[in-house]
């Protein structure tokens, strides 16, 4: 080549494609294991062999049951009925009749109360979220199985007031008996059932020996169909519900149930 020739491009070579820059490596395919959900949550692939998450929901109620010593509380109201039933097989004077359901009425309000005392105090109800629906709901259900149990015992039998009496004077004593475990302590709640059966007795007495009691806040000394003392009786437990399911019952500092 001589000076002042240029060199010229190479010729291009028929059915060959032209070089190009090396392109771009390929972008990488996001693994299955380490994608993630729209929420940011890290999603794995579950194989067949993968364990199931813990159905917390359940296990907590379990828990809840267990604490308060639920099993425990059912199976005495289920005791309760079964006595009323046997009590109920007896002869048993008009002034006996009337006081024998509410006896075991008051028997199976204490056993519902007790149910209340947390083994943890206060650590428990600062940081459990869900204790004041399992608050509720347990409070419901042992009353309506109370309620249901002892109704249940008189079916066949002469049970005085009937079962509009039982559902009366079940709910008004479980709700003096809630009161007392938001106001003075859990342990100590069944006090106010059993302190109450005894001017519900002696209400029951004034009706046979005068001046009878007919305030309606002596529920049990009111006939079934009295909604005076209906409306007292469901204001009580209304307020006892309502006070255990935000606040819980008052357990002392330390104390260990």
């Amino acid at each position: 080549m001589t000076r002042g020739e240029t060199r010229s491009a190479p010729a291009a070579v028929p059915g060959a494609t032209p070089a190009t820059a090396p392109s771009a490596a390929p972008a990488a395919v996001p693994d299955a294991a380490s994608a993630t959900a729209p929420s940011g949550a890290p999603v794995t692939a579950a194989g067949p062999g993968a364990p199931r998450p813990p159905r917390t929901g359940r296990r907590l109620v379990r828990l809840y049951a267990t604490s308060r010593r639920i099993p425990a509380a059912v199976a005495a109201i289920a005791a309760f009925a079964l006595g009323l039933r046997l009590a109920l097989i007896g002869h048993w004077d008009s002034y006996g009749a009337l006081q024998l359901p509410l006896v075991f009425e008051t028997a199976a309000a204490t056993a519902i109360t007790v149910t209340l005392a947390s083994p943890l105090g206060e650590p428990e109800r600062i940081t459990g979220r869900w204790l004041p629906y399992l608050r509720l709901a347990a409070t419901l259900a042992l009353t309506a199985a109370a309620i249901g149990a002892l109704a249940a015992a008189g079916t066949g039998a002469h049970l005085a007031g009937g079962t509009l009496d039982v559902l009366r004077n079940v709910v008004g004593l479980t709700g003096i008996g809630l009161l007392c475990a938001a106001m003075i302590n859990s342990g100590l709640a069944w006090i106010g059932p059993a302190a109450y059966l005894l001017p519900g007795a002696y209400a029951l007495y004034t009706q046979w020996h005068h001046p009878a009691l007919t305030t309606p806040w002596l529920w049990p000394g009111r006939p079934p169909h009295d909604l005076g003392a209906a409306i007292c009786a469901g204001l009580v437990f209304a307020a006892g519900v309502a006070v255990i399911t935000v606040r819980g019952a008052r357990d002392p500092v330390g104390e260990r149930v």
